[in-house]
Parts: structure tokens; C-alpha cells; sequence
């Protein structure tokens, strides 16, 4: 059912994703937590080009440099959606339900879970092909 390439993504980048959700957690301390999505987003995509690189679609024949460009605009949508829902969550759904502890982190989490099976579609046939 799930491919060998699929598994490798969902591992790097799940990888990323904790580069991407830890490192949020640290740029809050340096600015509003908007601002620290977009930042925690844009660190776990570097992680995620080059782990996607070397280890998930390291026959392709694309040159590094297209590659990046191409993985780049792919993550704009992404990113758009991580902060969309993350923004969501925490301001508007989570308060709705009541004191939640660690609201930030559990909506963050779930925005940075979203854009998974976009970006696969997006990497495997445009960045990476």
C-alpha cells in the first residue's frame, strides 16, 4: 500500500517537522508566535530539502539548484496552510474549548501535520522528479 519513497518521506519528514515544532518553541522567545510559525517553518524546510534529497529521491535527475526552486514554491502553499490552521487553532478553536494547556504547541503541531500529503504530491512530481 504505501510505498518505499512514501515511508522515507513520511520519515524525514517527520524529522523535519520536530526541527520545524521545536524550533517555534525557541523563536517565541524573540517574537509573536505568527512570526515564529513562519520562521520554525522556513527551518524545517531546509531540513527537509536536504534530508529529501539524500535519502528519499536521490536518483533524481533535476539539478540541485531547480530542485531548490521548485521545493521552495511547493512549500509556500505549504506554508500558508501550517500557519492557517496553526493561527486557527490556537486563537479561535482551542480557546472555544476551553483552558487548554500548551494550546501553541498542541495547534502548531497539528498545522505543521497538514500540508504532509500536498507536499509529497508537490516533491515527487515537480521538485524531485
Amino acid at each position: 500500500m504505501l510505498s518505499r519513497t512514501f515511508i522515507l518521506f513520511l520519515l524525514t519528514g517527520g524529522i523535519a517537522a520536530a526541527v520545524n515544532w521545536s524550533s517555534r518553541i525557541l523563536y517565541n522567545f524573540w517574537m509573536p508566535f505568527s512570526y515564529a510559525i513562519v520562521a520554525a517553518y522556513l527551518t524545517g524546510m531546509i531540513t527537509a530539502f536536504f534530508l529529501a534529497k539524500i535519502f528519499v529521491f536521490a536518483d533524481s535527475t533535476q539539478s540541485v539548484g531547480r530542485s531548490a526552486v521548485i521545493f521552495t514554491a511547493v512549500n509556500i502553499a505549504a506554508v500558508f496552510q501550517t500557519w492557517a490552521v496553526s493561527v486557527f487553532l490556537a486563537y479561535h478553536v482551542l480557546p472555544a474549548l476551553g483552558e487548554i494547556s500548551h494550546a501553541k504547541e498542541i495547534a502548531h503541531l497539528c498545522g505543521v501535520a497538514v500540508p504532509v500529503f500536498t507536499s509529497y504530491i508537490g516533491h515527487k512530481k515537480y521538485s524531485f522528479r
